[in-house]
């Protein structure tokens, strides 16, 4: 298949080598760029783990001063490639929720049931779900950081917009409801529309249902692997 990932940098390349692996032709289109916010404000310690719900959380504590005091700590994750990010910046004790906000949100209740100290959220400009609401709901003292931005981008590159517009586009993979919004904002009109929208869930396919995708499929958990199987050969 032609394919479009509109997946940020770094993950984007290494998402792009496991489709092209599988015989895919893959076209990068970055529809987000990601920001650290340098010398974001932790606060005081102590905390009982760290909480992330993109691994650009994760890049976000190694690039700032304070990363080794971080890295000593647990920390909980979204999903196993999150996990992966946090092992590989120094993290030891990492428990991924292989899920959603809500299913990092359920783990942290269990895992962490009793925790004296705050939870340290470490967090983007534009959130997705409500994590610290509903941990704060049962009872945990959150104090949630933002440390890094998504920043839309402004137009498609070149290859992907001659891509579509020559309907040389089969499929186009979002990752969130975010990087659907730039796509569509960026796209615009029929030829962005045309290919089969693989998302990563079901708000993420919102914007795209709005404007009139007529084909749509949605990945059965909110995580890569199991977007990746919606295009990968069957067994």
């Amino acid at each position: 298949m032609r394919l479009l990932v509109t997946r940020p940098e770094p993950e984007n390349a290494r998402t792009a080598n496991v489709l092209r692996a599988h015989g895919h032709h893959v076209t990068i289109a970055p529809m987000l760029r990601i920001e650290i916010i340098a010398g974001a404000d932790f606060g005081p310690p102590p905390w009982t783990a760290v909480l992330v719900s993109s691994a650009n959380g994760i890049r976000a504590i190694a690039a700032h001063r304070r990363h080794a005091e971080l890295t000593a700590l647990p920390i909980l994750t979204v999903g196993r490639a999150s996990a992966d990010t946090a092992r590989t910046y120094g993290f030891t004790d990492v428990i991924s929720a292989d899920g959603d906000v809500r299913d990092l949100a359920r783990l942290a209740s269990e895992r962490l049931a009793g925790a004296r100290a705050p939870l340290l959220y470490v967090a983007g400009e534009d959130l997705s779900g409500n994590l610290a609401g509903a941990l704060s709901a049962q009872g945990f003292a959150i104090q949630t950081v933002v440390a890094y931005r998504a920043i839309k981008a402004t137009r498609l590159p070149v290859e992907a917009e001659a891509a579509l517009s020559a309907a040389r586009v089969d499929g186009v993979l979002h990752f969130s409801r975010r990087s659907t919004e730039s796509y569509l904002e960026c796209g615009g009109g029929a030829p962005a529309l045309a290919p089969v929208h693989y998302c990563i869930s079901a708000r993420a396919a919102e914007p795209l249902k709005a404007a009139g995708a007529a084909r749509i499929e949605i990945a059965v958990r909110p995580d890569e692997e199991s977007l990746l199987a919606l295009v990968m050969p069957k067994p």
